[in-house]
């Protein structure tokens, strides 16, 4: 997981509409890719969530180890929650210039 995901400015800001569709040159497919994009993120935390999660399961331990998991798992549950959303995530990775977009079209020209 991308730990940077952490310092993005999550505070209410305006765009300009504009803006997003630069890259694609229409602003629904924009957002349709931002969508698809959040979701992909949104599942990424998820498993890396649960997978955190699944290291503090474990058999045989005594009352004062299971108080300390507990407690780990608390913390590492909090972490989660205060990551931003993923569309926002999605939309500050879009206006930095960190996806790439094609759509069906261009896909099927480069397999032919």
């Amino acid at each position: 997981m991308n730990h940077n995901k952490s310092k993005i400015d999550t505070s209410i800001q305006t765009h300009d509409l504009n803006n997003f569709s630069e890259m694609t040159g229409n602003l629904y497919e924009t957002i349709a890719m931002l969508s698809k994009r959040s979701d992909q993120i949104a599942v990424d935390l998820k498993r890396d969530l649960l997978k955190k999660i699944e290291e503090f399961t474990g058999e045989g331990m005594d009352s004062m180890e299971e108080v300390v998991d507990n407690h780990e798992r608390v913390e590492v549950a909090r972490f989660y929650e205060q990551l931003p959303k993923p569309c926002l995530i999605a939309i500050n990775e879009y206006l930095n210039e960190q996806l790439v977009y094609r759509n069906s079209a261009q896909i099927e020209a480069e397999k032919e």
